[in-house]
């Protein structure tokens, strides 16, 4: 029977049901009171562009809502755990299914069954959800919540370093050598990283090397004069490469989409260590759902009467918080190159899954 991880059909069908309604009204309740301490601050933002309304403030949080689902889901997965198991304890359930012969591993095994359905609904909902959101809301904020361009690929506010000089662009549109730039300004600096000359246009496209501006002016600090210069090109330094790594936004993108991406950069010799870190982890964060009910299920054995139910709530609110923690300061390191991109995405992961079934077999098994 020890074997056996689901020796009820009965059992196993209202410990699901009883988890995964747990967890829909945690998320619920984290969701929308988020939503709305979020859109305290964003709505005048949105409001104070001519010609928004009401609907623009529902279209951000039609936007914004995904993304908090994705982000919190694992959150209420493990309150949804400490939750249940708390309350089975204190109503002596728990007591009742080990004196059935049941283990612990049996009583956690349909919770850690929905963990992993809902990690398979989170990697759908992040795929095609969350990174169509991403993509449009970034794209919104980029032009503070005017009116989106209408070519996808066009992103605003761009800025990219030529040594000393510095290239800004209102906004970038087209890919490759067909790239274009609008509302241009280039600064020319000095050793002292003083300005010397402003230069802008209308429009730069690629001139391989450097940019070619049309119709361009220039501002010389020094003699405070603006003179015409017609056709130019500057900023030789600024490659495509540098265009199009700036262009990868790994939140906005599916695993596909950001599988092209990241060839393209190695392709061109760029670095990419971030981005495979963020590749592996559009799969381990999903799965951290399957994880939760294992780092909190400390909660949920031991007597409710010895007066230690609260404490091991908090143990096990305090692991699963401990793994966000440790999951985010893992992707950092392998932004920078400090773990490799699958150690960044999968150690946290392995680490406390070690964790939570050394802590459960020494205190129950």
């Amino acid at each position: 029977m020890l074997l056996d991880f689901f020796p009820s059909r009965r059992l196993t069908l209202y410990l699901a049901r009883l988890f995964a309604l747990r967890i829909i009204a945690v998320l619920a309740m984290l969701v929308l009171v988020l939503l709305m301490l979020d859109m305290l601050g964003k709505t005048g933002n949105i409001l104070a562009v001519e010609g928004n309304g009401d609907a623009e403030v529902w279209k951000y949080a039609s936007l914004r809502a995904p993304q908090l689902v994705a982000r919190f889901l694992p959150y209420s997965v493990l309150l949804a755990t400490i939750i249940t198991l708390a309350g089975m304890n204190q109503n002596s359930e728990v007591i009742a299914m080990k004196a059935a012969g049941l283990s612990a591993h049996q009583i956690l095994a349909p919770l850690l069954l929905s963990g992993l359905v809902v990690s398979g609904i989170s990697f759908v909902f992040n795929e095609r959800v969350v990174t169509r959101a991403n993509a449009t809301l970034s794209a919104w904020e980029n032009v503070d919540y005017a009116q989106i361009p209408d070519e996808t690929a066009s992103r605003g506010n761009v800025y990219f370093n030529d040594g000393r000089d510095v290239l800004m662009a209102g906004s970038a549109s087209g890919a490759g050598e067909g790239t274009v730039f609008t509302d241009v300004t280039f600064y020319e600096r000095d050793d002292n990283g003083m300005i010397v000359r402003q230069i802008n246009a209308d429009r730069a496209t690629f001139a391989n090397p450097g940019w070619r501006l049309q119709n361009a002016s220039a501002f010389a600090v020094a003699s405070a004069q603006s003179q015409e210069q017609g056709e130019i090109t500057i900023a030789p330094g600024v490659t495509l490469g540098q265009v199009e790594l700036g262009r990868v936004n790994p939140d906005a993108e599916t695993l596909s989409q950001l599988s092209r991406s990241i060839a393209a950069l190695q392709s061109s010799g760029r670095r990419t260590s971030e981005l495979e870190a963020k590749w592996w982890h559009k799969i381990s964060g999903p799965l951290s759902a399957v994880l939760m009910p294992l780092l909190g299920a400390v909660a949920g054995f031991g007597l409710a009467r010895s007066g230690n139910l609260f404490i091991r709530a908090i143990i096990g609110m305090a692991l699963g918080f401990a793994y966000f923690v440790v999951d985010n300061a893992a992707l950092a390191m392998g932004s920078f190159g400090g773990y490799p991109p699958l150690l960044a995405a999968w150690a946290p992961f392995f680490l406390f899954m070690l964790v939570g079934e050394t802590v459960l077999i020494r205190t129950e098994e």
